[in-house]
């Protein structure tokens, strides 16, 4: 039996101990573990080829089915879709790239990304949401937000795009706490995230990085709300897009941070109206 999303958000966000379950939670219920982080997180492929089938795989390990998991194909690109049903077919996406440059490993940039929403659809895939949720791994981010793109393409009818609600993004966590980029992100939704890490007393900043982009973009610009965070620090140049973008340079208690608090995030937003972030026009 599945258990109301309230339920969700009496997650401790900095606590979570390893195998602990909530007390009234169901059985069913997994979060994540930072041993289990760290393994998933130390199977990055550090090859392009092999990392569409390495996500496809986590999100299996982390309980989906067949019926459940699609590779969208639109000209060169092959964005992984794993579908959560809400009660409504009012469509959250949370979605992360796949995809790496040549240098380094692409462990920070993105598997760190890929590893948190598979967790957060291994939380929520036992919870009874009333949105539905599509988890998506991107491809070809790094060569534009190709992948991304793509799928915005893909809503075709303009009848559909009120039923898709909001957008959120992960890229890069590893450093510090969770923040967001603001380069790419709804205002609106930017105060929901500083409003929780509020209740939660927890330090968190937005910021912007002139230049920069992420997958959010595409929806923002399709008139999609959407956010990014991420978990960089002043010094993360000197490891994204690097040979220094590697396992060892992760801070596991970072990411694991920043899975607890985007799961409580997505989880606080779900009984809102789809159309609530739409009101600033952005």
């Amino acid at each position: 039996m599945a258990m109301p999303i309230r339920n969700i958000l009496t997650i401790l966000l900095l606590s979570l101990a390893p195998g602990s379950v909530l007390v009234g939670q169901p059985a069913t219920a997994k979060y994540a573990t930072k041993e289990e982080l760290t393994d998933e997180l130390k199977a990055a492929p550090c090859k392009n080829s092999k990392r569409l089938e390495a996500a496809a795989a986590l999100f299996v390990t982390m309980g989906a089915r067949d019926a459940d998991i699609s590779v969208s194909k639109l000209d060169d690109v092959q964005n992984l879709v794993v579908t959560k049903k809400g009660k409504t077919d009012e469509t959250v996406i949370v979605g992360a790239h796949y995809d790496k440059v040549d240098a380094g490993c692409g462990a920070i940039d993105n598997w760190t990304g890929i590893t948190t929403i598979a967790n957060i659809y291994r939380t929520l895939s036992s919870i009874d949401t009333q949105k539905t949720y599509l988890f998506v791994a991107f491809d070809k981010e790094e060569r534009g937000l190709i992948g991304s793109q793509a799928m915005v393409r893909s809503f075709k009818k303009a009848e559909k795009l009120p039923s898709v609600c909001w957008m959120v993004n992960i890229d890069s966590l590893g450093f510090t706490n969770p923040k967001v980029f603001d380069n790419a992100s709804t205002p609106k939704m930017t105060e929901k995230a500083t409003a929780l890490a509020d209740e939660l007393k927890m330090k968190f900043v937005h910021r912007r990085i002139e230049g920069a982009d992420a997958d959010s973009d595409a929806f923002l610009k399709k008139g999609i709300p959407a956010i990014t965070f991420d978990g960089l620090n002043p010094d993360w140049q000197r490891y994204l897009h690097t040979n220094n973008d590697k396992f060892e340079n992760i801070n596991i208690d970072a990411v694991m941070n920043g899975y607890s608090f985007v799961l409580r995030y997505v989880a606080k937003l779900d009984d809102l109206p789809c159309s609530e972030f739409r009101k600033t026009g952005k």
